[in-house]
């Protein structure tokens, strides 16, 4: 009975491996669109399809990160100043890519772009500091993917949404890990609503990684700042000592965070080129081993965990 079991699952890995390593012909005339491009992800896909042949759309926030990307990249990848919260940015990106795929249609969507900052304990934070990442992280992605919605349509081609682990357990307070709850929302909707044009949508979840929005001095500004701004109540309660383990616990979160950014780009590449992309792709062993199980953990248990193992503030019951 055992080994009936054994050769099964055997056979459907085999068969999934072979499956998954089809690839989609004729790469070099394909185009893709990708946000963010400045540095992290969005910059490494970017130059890791142009090697392909892939013709890259790279959108940059500033004209520096564009300049250094080009310098980077051959002819084929072209660059456009996209800020995802101006909806003109937006409509002027849009028209930009219409003129360079012309009646071939988007092959891929890359919804890359993101912050992560201000972030900390949700009581030190207002409205704005929560608007300031949902703009960015939803927003913003959901806006850029209504307008190139068309042309995506029109090659039937992919939509890839970067999410995050903590797009399915919460690790910390503020806006980012709400915009990522909002990206894996859209996407399923999405996904479901153009799997009759034959459009894939794709979730990439990274783990924690060392990127242009994790970075320890702006989070430790960001962190200080809220501090100094949160009302006497506030800093009362939680007390200087708390403020001091969150800026220790700050420093070792950047000390876990992986520098090995393709392991989230191989699987975005994935995505774009395989015949038969995954619906979701988890990135790193933390998001593997932790947070993806945890997700699927009783609340209650996962609860607990992160009330024995958070910090907690000085007067706290």
């Amino acid at each position: 009975m055992w080994l009936y079991l054994v050769a099964l699952v055997g056979l459907w890995t085999l068969l999934r491996f072979i499956r998954e390593r089809q690839v989609v012909s004729h790469l070099q005339d394909k185009h893709v669109f990708i946000t963010g491009c400045d540095s992290g992800f969005g910059n490494l896909l970017a130059r890791q399809l142009d090697r392909r042949g892939m013709r890259v759309l790279a959108a940059c926030l500033t004209e520096n990160g564009a300049e250094e990307l080009r310098n980077k990249t051959s002819d084929r990848l072209e660059t456009v100043i996209l800020d995802v919260t101006k909806t003109e940015s937006i409509v002027a990106a849009t028209q930009w890519v219409k003129e360079r795929v012309g009646n071939r249609g988007l092959w891929g969507l890359v919804n890359n772009a993101g912050i992560s900052i201000p972030s900390g304990p949700n009581e030190w934070l207002n409205k704005e500091d929560f608007a300031k990442i949902l703009d960015v992280n939803l927003l913003g992605m959901i806006e850029v993917t209504l307008s190139l919605l068309p042309l995506v349509r029109k090659a039937r081609g992919r939509v890839v949404n970067v999410s995050s682990i903590v797009g399915r357990v919460s690790y910390c307070g503020g806006g980012y890990c709400i915009s990522k709850y909002g990206v894996e929302a859209f996407s399923d909707s999405l996904r479901r609503e153009l799997s009759y044009f034959g459009v894939k949508v794709a979730i990439v979840e990274p783990g924690f990684f060392r990127t242009g929005i994790i970075r320890n001095d702006q989070h430790f500004c960001s962190a200080k700042m809220l501090w100094d701004r949160a009302s006497s109540e506030v800093k009362e309660v939680y007390g200087e000592k708390y403020l001091a383990s969150h800026l220790t616990m700050l420093k070792s979160l950047d000390q876990r965070c992986k520098e090995d950014l393709s392991l989230v780009t191989d699987c975005m590449e994935h995505a774009l080129t395989s015949c038969h992309p995954r619906t979701r792709y988890s990135a790193g062993w933390d998001a593997k081993l932790c947070f993806i199980p945890m997700s699927y953990l009783p609340t209650c248990l996962v609860d607990a965990f992160f009330y024995w193992t958070s910090l907690k503030p000085d007067k706290a019951l």
